[in-house]
């Protein structure tokens, strides 16, 4: 990518006894239980604890605010600017903090394509943290790592707290992004996630100007050799439904769309496990062996991991290489995708289970983001709640959200691709009345979308939302697929789709789109 820039004192830093460069598996994974940072389970994997902060801190990320980002940031709420003043201070902090420190480095790449990867260092002062990066991002051959030359360096020093009044941030914690020194700058926290997210949202930053489209979806490839992309927010299915034995992983999380085709940003997959059973997910259950990393699931006595335990947090995960995972593509590049697959949970069960869109109605939806939050997610959640997040992902994309929809527009309509919306929530009433979606039943809809079938099939046109729908599907009851067919009060479900339409619109005034986008969301808004 560009060419590497100065990193301030990190070479310094880096001059030094305590310093282990670029160590595998087996090692990483000592020092972090002979150092009391990590436990090891009786599946191998070595499993660390992050405190307080079990998940990532969104208001205490900062992107530094200068000649570089200063008229490309889109500024708000979600990218909170910070003068480059207080990050220098803030920076000499952490590097005395850090000075004379045990250290673990890994030099990484971004990006499975060799044309658009960004070559990465991340610094740690926790052994578990830099295994937890070795296994997810791409580990550079012998000959790779000789000429390595890192562009964005992320220092991870979780022991080192920040002082709100005198640092200029939200709390103790932060997760500072500097495009002009190319440094990521993280504190406070020790939960290893924030470390993969920065740097997708430093790739979601330098790409777009490259004419590459970079997604928060994951992506599998079929024995016809054509891909498929999944985006989703959390909960909605996007890892379980990508993970077909059928069809090849690319990636579960990350890619980026080239002119040349798709390609996985990561090495290896971040999956939830709370609940997690061999049963219904043999392909995660498998990869927890040694060289993976859990993060906060429960040991028994006999540290054995109980998946079923959240009392630390719901948002237990595994960490592991692509390639324990049997049927994934190496390295993770894939040809342009003919289907796009939106995932929805509607707690509210008036969406279609799935629905064929426009390429206008991909860039409404794909900007509108929907899911549902259902009762006992979170505290205070007692009705089901919309939840909006621009672009599946809108904490980890900088640039303005139409950057990323003209994106998807254009490449939908090069190549020919179809977007197919697919609710994964509840049908027959809301959360608490309805029945959540038969996964047999959506697994058949999406394999018929993806493999073409569904376009063979007669489709109508449902009026509430203006989605096109089909009127059958293999291996799907017809009286499925047509959300009020599925409610017995018909009225109920009128007042029920019309209270969503209003969420949509009244989300969707933030956006200075073209005319026709806007006239791709709902009927009230196309009144």
């Amino acid at each position: 990518m560009a060419t590497a820039m100065h990193v301030g004192d990190v070479a310094e830093l880096l001059d030094g006894e305590r310093v282990h460069f670029n160590l595998a598996s087996a090692p990483l994974a000592e020092y972090a239980i002979a150092r009391q940072e990590a436990r090891l389970s009786s599946k191998g994997a070595v499993v660390g604890y992050t405190g307080q902060h079990t998940g990532r801190s969104p208001k205490d990320k900062f992107i530094i605010k200068d000649r570089v980002t200063g008229d490309k940031v889109a500024w708000g709420d979600v990218n909170r600017p910070m003068d480059p003043a207080a990050f220098d201070a803030l920076y000499d902090k952490v590097m005395e903090h850090l000075g004379g420190r045990e250290l673990f480095v890994q030099d990484l790449y971004c990006g499975a394509d060799p044309r658009y990867r960004l070559p990465i260092r991340v610094v740690n002062e926790l052994a578990w943290h830099n295994l937890f990066v070795r296994q997810l991002f791409i580990r550079p051959q012998a000959d790779e790592l000789r000429r390595h030359k890192p562009e964005f360096t992320v220092i991870s020093a979780p022991d080192f707290v920040a002082d709100p009044r005198r640092d200029g941030t939200n709390s103790g914690a932060f997760v500072l992004l500097n495009f002009s020194r190319r440094v990521v700058l993280i504190g406070g926290t020790a939960y290893a996630g924030e470390m993969k997210k920065s740097i997708f949202s430093v790739m979601n930053f330098l790409l777009p100007p490259r004419d590459v489209f970079p997604m928060h979806c994951s992506a599998n490839v079929g024995s016809d050799g054509v891909t498929a992309l999944f985006f989703g927010l959390s909960g909605t299915g996007k890892t379980t439904l990508s993970a077909d034995p059928s069809r090849r992983l690319i990636g579960d999380d990350e890619h980026g769309w080239s002119p040349e085709g798709i390609f996985n940003f990561e090495g290896g997959c971040y999956a939830k496990c709370i609940k997690l059973s061999q049963e219904n997910e043999p392909q995660i259950w498998n990869a927890i062996r040694f060289g993976c990393v859990l993060e906060n699931v429960v040991l028994d006595a006999d540290n054995r991991p109980d998946f079923n335990d959240g009392s630390l947090t719901e948002n237990t995960r595994a960490a592991y290489p692509v390639d324990f995972i049997e049927n994934c593509v190496i390295p993770g590049i894939g040809g342009h995708p003919k289907n796009l697959v939106f995932l929805t949970a509607d707690a509210f069960g008036v969406l279609p289970p799935i629905s064929r869109l426009t390429p206008e109605q991909a860039m409404y939806h794909f900007l509108s983001g929907y899911t549902a939050k259902v009762a006992g997610t979170e505290t205070g959640v007692t009705e089901p709640q919309a939840t909006f997040s621009t672009c599946f992902g809108s904490p980890f994309m900088p640039l303005p959200p139409g950057t990323y929809a003209e994106m998807l527009g254009q490449r939908l309509r090069q190549h020919d691709a179809q977007c197919w919306l697919v609710n994964t929530g509840w049908q027959g009433g809301k959360y608490g009345v309805g029945k959540r979606m038969s996964l047999r039943y959506t697994r058949a809809m999406v394999n018929a979308a993806i493999e073409g079938e569904l376009q063979k099939a007669e489709f109508e046109v449902e009026p509430t939302f203006g989605f096109t729908i089909p009127k059958s599907c293999p291996q799907v009851p017809p009286k499925t697929l047509n959300p009020r067919n599925a409610w017995t009060d018909k009225t109920a479900f009128d007042q029920q789709a019309a209270d969503l339409c209003e969420r949509f619109r009244k989300n969707f005034e933030k956006f200075n789109v073209a005319a026709e986008i806007k006239a791709a969301g709902p009927a009230p808004l196309r009144s």
